[in-house]
């Protein structure tokens, strides 16, 4: 998980700051990168969206995307083994 900053179609907001108003542009985001084995991918969507669905703007968006290769360093496993 990594603390991010962006904004979609929210477009930020107007905020007061000692009498004058400014734009905040980026929103504090959470990103959550998961490296899962392909028979598991559709588990981790459908438990991704039914943990972070409000069904408000800003729920964010799913990302799927091939894994070339995973080493295990310490033991030199790979691909499946090492996840």
């Amino acid at each position: 998980m990594t603390e991010v900053k962006g904004f979609g179609r929210q477009k930020g907001h107007s905020e007061l700051y000692r009498g004058a108003e400014y734009v905040v542009d980026f929103l504090p985001k959470l990103k959550v990168e998961v490296v899962v084995s392909d028979s598991l991918v559709e588990r981790a969507v459908e438990t991704i969206i039914n943990a972070a669905s409000t069904g408000k703007i800003g729920d964010g968006k799913i990302f799927i995307s091939n894994i070339e290769q995973v080493i295990r360093i310490r033991t030199g496993e790979t691909n499946e083994e090492a996840i």
